[in-house]
C-alpha cells in the first residue's frame, strides 16, 4: 500500500513540475514574441527568381502577418506544417525539392527565423523572397 501511495505522489509531483515548466515556457514566449502592428500599413515584397530576375510588389493591407498578405494576394502557395507555412511557389515559380531549392524569406536582406505566417508586419517593411539552392 505504501509503495502505491509513493508512486501516486511521484506522479502528482511530476505532473505539477511539468505544468509549471509549460507555464514558464508560455510566459517566455508571450514576453519575447514580436509585437504586432494593427491598422493600415504598406509593405514591399521583392521576389528574386531562380534566373536572378526580380519583381517588386507593393501591398496596402490591414493584415498583421506577412503570410496573410502573401496568401490574400495569391503571390505564394505552400503547405502548413509544424513550423507554419512552408512556401513552395512564389509568383508562379515552384521550388524543386529534388534540386534542394527553397524560398528564403528575408527582411531588409536579413534572414528571418520565422515562417511567413508567423512574421508580423509593420508599415514600411520590405521583404525579399529568394529562390535559394542548397539546404
Amino acid at each position: 500500500m505504501k509503495t502505491e501511495q509513493k508512486n501516486t505522489k511521484k506522479i502528482i509531483i511530476s505532473f505539477a513540475a511539468l505544468l509549471a515548466a509549460a507555464a514558464v515556457f508560455f510566459g517566455i514566449y508571450q514576453f519575447t514574441k514580436a509585437p504586432v502592428s494593427e491598422g493600415a500599413k504598406s509593405i514591399t515584397v521583392e521576389v528574386i527568381h531562380g534566373d536572378h530576375s526580380s519583381k517588386t510588389f507593393a501591398y496596402h493591407t490591414d493584415r498583421e502577418y506577412l503570410g496573410e498578405v502573401l496568401k490574400d494576394e495569391e503571390l505564394v502557395t505552400g503547405e502548413d506544417g509544424a513550423y507554419g507555412m512552408f512556401i513552395q511557389s512564389v509568383d508562379g515559380e515552384t521550388a524543386d525539392e529534388s534540386l534542394q531549392e527553397w524560398w528564403c524569406i528575408t527582411k531588409d536582406q536579413k534572414k528571418l527565423n520565422t515562417s511567413a505566417d508567423q512574421t508580423p508586419i509593420a508599415d514600411g517593411d520590405k521583404y525579399e523572397l529568394t529562390l535559394t539552392v542548397g539546404y
